[in-house]
């Protein structure tokens, strides 16, 4: 599977490699575009003030130039957080998208988005300030309505980036769970 992999709001740090490298070691080809030219952050403040500068529309100009090269081979959109929103909104505007891997994040949905079954799992901790229940189901309605078909898969007691080992949300158990999870949904599509 050909999967185009964004980073968080913290910038293109080791544990996106080191999960691009898990995925590689699973048979898959992986790319980790930077969105924010070699910038990282230590605080999720720092980060979104960052991204709050660069501006929505120029961080969706980067990631779009960044897939535009692999999408005629049908990408696999995934991100963590802010890369996943960022995931997300590129899956449901390409019609060769083969699926959308959700981290620790997700996006508005346009009223008029429209996919054929475009498949998609969420991972999420329970609870997540960033990822309320009641904005959850409303997310999950919008996709269903939308066309997509949803897996979501909620992990208690888990910080918000809580794959990221580097970082106070880390936690094992969760993010194992994970991984068994979406590489068993990779090997699907």
């Amino acid at each position: 599977m050909n999967i185009m992999l964004f980073h968080s709001t913290y910038g293109l740090r080791p544990a996106v490699h080191r999960a691009a490298d898990r995925l590689r070691a699973a048979g898959h080809e992986v790319w980790t575009p930077d969105l924010f030219d070699g910038r990282t952050f230590d605080t999720v403040e720092e980060g979104m003030a960052f991204n709050e500068g660069l501006g929505k529309e120029e961080l969706l100009k980067r990631a779009v130039l960044a897939a535009a090269p692999y999408s005629e081979r049908g990408l696999v959109y995934a991100g963590f957080s802010l890369g996943a929103a960022t995931a997300q909104t590129l899956a449901l505007g390409d019609a060769k998208a083969r699926g959308l891997l959700l981290l620790h994040g997700t996006s508005d949905i346009a009223a008029t988005a429209s996919v054929d079954g475009l498949p998609v799992q969420l991972h999420v901790a329970e609870p997540d300030a960033y990822e309320t229940d009641d904005w959850l189901s409303a997310w999950y309605l919008q996709m269903r309505k939308a066309g997509a078909d949803v897996e979501v898969y909620r992990y208690v007691g888990a910080g918000h980036l809580y794959t990221d080992s580097d970082l106070p949300d880390y936690d094992e158990e969760a993010a194992e769970a994970t991984w068994r999870v979406a590489l068993g949904f990779l090997e699907t599509l």
